[in-house]
């Protein structure tokens, strides 16, 4: 019995060293690595509702298939993760977006250690954009009623929400480099909706004329609070207004990238069009050439 253990030590020596060799051989396999991708996060001036055609992915997303992000996918020769969703806010991208049908998945789902590029277009809807747009509508173009209602004893409502959401922002764009570390990050500004000087177009959008100033203000204000956040993030900022100057709302169609209250092409009230996305996405292409990512 003695002599027939020793027989098997060496077998099962054997055996032992080759598990180890299988094993260390096994550790030195890279794992499967996936192609670069560009993810785009984003709300509805993103999205682009109801420029055709619209995605099914979720329908109630308004998601186009000619929006900047598709516009500028091909230059970057790599997958697009388009999960930019109309009505998005910063939110939207850890939870689930509740649209009709729907949900739509937390944006940040899209995001991984394969991601390239990322854009970035959200803040608007944080601070009220369409209850903005509704509370302004004016019925007859007189005095300044948006003013006095965001400004009324002294404190300015509409600042004080930029304010507040630059640290939801900034929580975003640390939440992207967590997930997609070796990204390239871009925000995108929005670009202008109202004329850079004079008094707007009522009743094509239906604000008061001295209004004007005001909310062109609030749109200039909620752009710089976007580009400073994106500095103190290591994330580029995209100027699209000032591309967009002289393409605002009030021009005509043709000329214009956001349409007034009542579109006359496909897009949403005060909202960009094709025009307006081959616009954001000629900028945004730009910018990522100058930053040498293309």
């Amino acid at each position: 019995m003695v002599g027939s253990r020793r027989a098997r030590r060496p077998a099962a020596l054997l055996a032992a060293v080759a598990l180890v060799a299988l094993g260390a051989a096994c550790g030195t396999v890279d794992p499967p690595v996936n192609p670069p991708n560009y993810v785009a996060l984003g709300d509805s001036y993103t999205a682009g509702p109801l420029i055709l055609p619209q995605s099914l992915d979720p329908l109630g997303c308004l998601r186009s298939g000619r929006n900047y992000p598709h516009l500028v996918a091909p230059a970057t020769g790599m997958e697009l993760r388009d999960v930019s969703c109309s009505g998005a806010t910063t939110d939207d991208m850890t939870e689930p977006q509740g649209v009709t049908p729907g949900p739509n998945a937390p944006q940040f789902d899209a995001l991984d250690a394969s991601t390239a590029i990322v854009t970035l277009g959200i803040g608007g809807n944080d601070i009220g954009f369409s209850g903005i747009i509704e509370d302004c509508v004016a019925v007859l173009p007189f005095g300044s009623p948006c003013t006095d209602l965001y400004t009324g004893g002294g404190h300015d409502v509409l600042a004080a929400r930029i304010a507040a959401t630059a640290p939801k922002v900034a929580a975003v764009l640390d939440g992207i480099r967590d997930r997609a570390p070796n990204a390239r990050v871009f925000v995108v500004g929005y670009p202008a909706i109202l004329p850079e000087d004079g008094h707007g177009c009522w009743p094509v959008l239906p604000l008061a004329w001295d209004d004007i100033d005001y909310l062109r203000g609030v749109e200039k204000a909620l752009n710089a609070m976007l580009a400073a956040t994106a500095a103190a993030h290591g994330a580029e900022y995209v100027d699209t207004y000032t591309p967009s100057i002289g393409h605002d709302a009030c021009r005509a169609p043709g000329t214009r990238w956001v349409e007034p209250i009542v579109p006359l092409t496909d897009a949403a009230p005060v909202h960009p069009n094709a025009a307006g996305e081959q616009g954001m996405a000629d900028v945004v292409e730009a910018r990522m050439q100058q930053a040498g990512v293309l």
